[in-house]
């Protein structure tokens, strides 16, 4: 006889994931498709267990931007520009979500 895993605790997550997560330790690349295709399959198998999934992930692999404000740029403008890297990163992983078959929308 089979056993089953048991249920869910939560019917609902959120995940925070750092942009960092996305590149490949050492790369030079800021995003591994590998590695979001991996972490893809990740939510998808959290996904197929029934639990409803958000994902809030940063853009701190692309753009930082409190250290470019540090280094003389405008804070407002280096700050806009960390939203930016973060809206690539949720893009980056719909895309491998979308692969699966997984309904996803950036908002």
């Amino acid at each position: 006889m089979e056993s089953q895993a048991p249920a869910p605790v939560f019917k609902r997550i959120v995940i925070k994931l750092s942009g960092e997560a996305l590149r490949e330790p050492g790369s030079r690349e800021n995003i591994s498709p590998q590695i979001v295709r991996d972490i893809a399959h990740c939510i998808k198998d959290v996904r197929d267990l029934g639990v409803q999934t958000s994902v809030v992930v940063g853009g701190g692999n692309i753009w930082r931007g409190l250290s470019a404000s540090h280094r003389g740029m405008d804070r407002t403008t280096a700050d806009y520009m960390g939203m930016l890297a973060t809206v690539i990163n949720g893009l980056a992983l719909k895309a491998g979500l979308d692969e699966l078959g997984v309904e996803t929308r950036v908002q």
